[in-house]
């Protein structure tokens, strides 16, 4: 390497460290302003009915760039603070822009409870004994949409794409969170064209270690839906079959599943002696939490 090249190396390096070090003071001073600020040496949080705190990073004003070692510090801090403040939890909401953060909290004693697309949750018991967190949410729930033409006996099935077997089925999908079950009818009018109205639970299906839900657990609910169109508009995408078919025969074929095998022939015994027989129909109902509602489903009552 030539002398100028060496001297150019060496006052890139020095440049280097001047702007790493002034980067770090930057963070240092913001987190020092930010204490100042706040006249506490705790990051801001929300304090829960169980004796637990949430801390949301995106909310209390930290540098965006701020380094893993200046957010240590405040994080020491604030654990100390809250354990003499008789603590019992941290719940530490980590955007992914900030995911340097994680380790320095890791270190401490942290660990992940959950993540979605633009954050990941950590959290820390420090209360007594063995941790009385919560797990995060273990099933996926699975909807799917039986639409009885009751006139002539018939029921709305497709064949999936890109499957081992083709067998026929109830149309449907996974549900969105937030979604309730009837959202049934969504999926149908997305897979079939066919529009439909809800009018009753007919199954649940419990399933774990699913292969299609990461090794979780998948619920796979089936409902009674009364068709209010007709003609087939399927989507090619996802389907290669849709057709409206006998119901005697779904319970015979042995081109199906068996849970679609089995609610084929609930379905025909509710035609032969009336769907009150068969169906857990939807109530709802409100909440303890003031201003929320529930759906419940259950059998109907008699009247007296």
């Amino acid at each position: 390497m030539t002398p100028s090249a060496l001297l150019c190396q060496f006052r890139l390096i020095g440049l280097c460290r001047k702007w790493c070090s002034s980067r770090a003071f930057t963070c240092q001073a913001a987190v020092n302003q930010l204490r100042r600020e706040q006249g506490a040496t705790a990051l801001a949080g929300r304090v829960d009915r169980f004796g637990g705190i949430t801390v949301d990073l995106a909310d209390v004003g930290l540098p965006k760039d701020i380094s893993e070692t200046a957010f240590a510090d405040l994080l020491t801090d604030s654990l100390g603070r809250w354990k003499s403040e008789g603590k019992v939890a941290v719940w530490l909401r980590v955007p992914i822009a900030m995911s340097r953060c994680a380790g320095a909290a890791a270190a401490r004693g942290f660990t992940f409870h959950h993540a979605q697309e633009r954050h990941a949750v950590l959290s820390l018991w420090m209360g007594a004994g063995e941790s009385k967190l919560p797990g995060f949410a273990t099933h996926q729930i699975g909807v799917a949409g039986a639409v009885v033409d009751e006139s002539n006996g018939k029921v709305l099935v497709v064949q999936d794409k890109n499957k081992t077997k083709n067998a026929w089925k109830f149309p449907g999908g996974l549900s969105d969170p937030g979604e309730n079950i009837v959202t049934a009818v969504r999926e149908v009018l997305e897979e079939t064209g066919i529009r439909s109205e809800f009018r009753s639970l007919l199954s649940i299906r419990q399933q774990h270690n699913h292969p299609g839900a990461f090794g979780m657990s998948d619920i796979y609910v089936i409902c009674r839906l009364r068709p209010l169109s007709y003609d087939i508009h399927f989507c090619t995408r996802e389907c290669e079959r849709c057709e409206w078919l006998s119901l005697a025969e779904l319970a015979r074929t042995a081109d199906t599943t068996p849970i679609t095998s089995r609610v084929a022939r609930l379905l025909l015994h509710g035609l032969e002696r009336g769907f009150e027989s068969i169906d857990l129909a939807m109530e709802e109902l409100p909440a303890v939490y003031s201003g929320m509602f529930y759906q419940l489903y259950h059998r109907q009552i008699p009247s007296s």
